[in-house]
């Protein structure tokens, strides 16, 4: 279901309380404006959050980054790519969720100027299709290093379909190399 709110449509997935925002743009020949948040516009979309810190990463082709998330102190994102392009994942880890270890994946790129709001309780990841790409995304809580949490990116229960080119090196961070599975993080709980 979409709803439109102002200058966002609001798009709901297959899990409830993920969403894909689309923004109007405006271009003419000189280029576009586009209004990337609104907070009045989110809250009608069901999106009532308050955004407390904003982060920016920049990764070559192939870097994956995830499946991250924070245990005692859950954050809700609100993630896009402002330059190239990523295949952005958000897995529910929320206890007693109908949907619990299943997932939203989406192409987030500076053309489709798409966004993907992840609440609270997800783990979430993304891998850069792009030579090089910039990712930005808000959260509602301060990022607390001690509580971080992670879950295998290849993790074969979830069957997350990675868009995997030939031409494409995975490259982890030692941490995320380490991640274990769900089952195994749920035996650990």
């Amino acid at each position: 279901m979409e709803r439109k709110f102002g200058n966002f449509t609001f798009i709901e997935t297959d899990i409830e309380g993920v969403y894909i925002v689309e923004p109007t743009v405006y271009g003419d020949s000189r280029g576009f404006f586009v209004e990337t948040y609104q907070e009045e516009q989110f809250r009608k979309g069901g999106i009532d959050v308050t955004f407390v810190q904003d982060n920016q990463s920049m990764s070559v082709k192939g870097v994956l980054r995830g499946l991250h998330f924070q245990k005692q102190y859950p954050q809700s994102k609100l993630v896009r790519c402002v330059r190239g392009e990523v295949y952005d994942v958000a897995v529910d880890l929320r206890p007693g969720s109908k949907t619990y270890g299943k997932h939203v994946g989406v192409v987030l790129s500076a053309a489709n100027k798409r966004q993907l709001f992840i609440p609270k309780n997800f783990a979430h990841g993304f891998l850069v299709l792009s030579d090089e790409a910039e990712f930005v995304y808000k959260v509602d809580d301060f990022y607390h290093p001690n509580d971080e949490g992670g879950v295998a990116w290849n993790d074969p229960d979830l069957g997350i379909g990675w868009p995997i080119t030939p031409d494409m090196t995975i490259c982890l961070s030692d941490k995320d190399k380490k991640n274990p599975c769900l089952k195994d993080l749920q035996k650990n709980r």
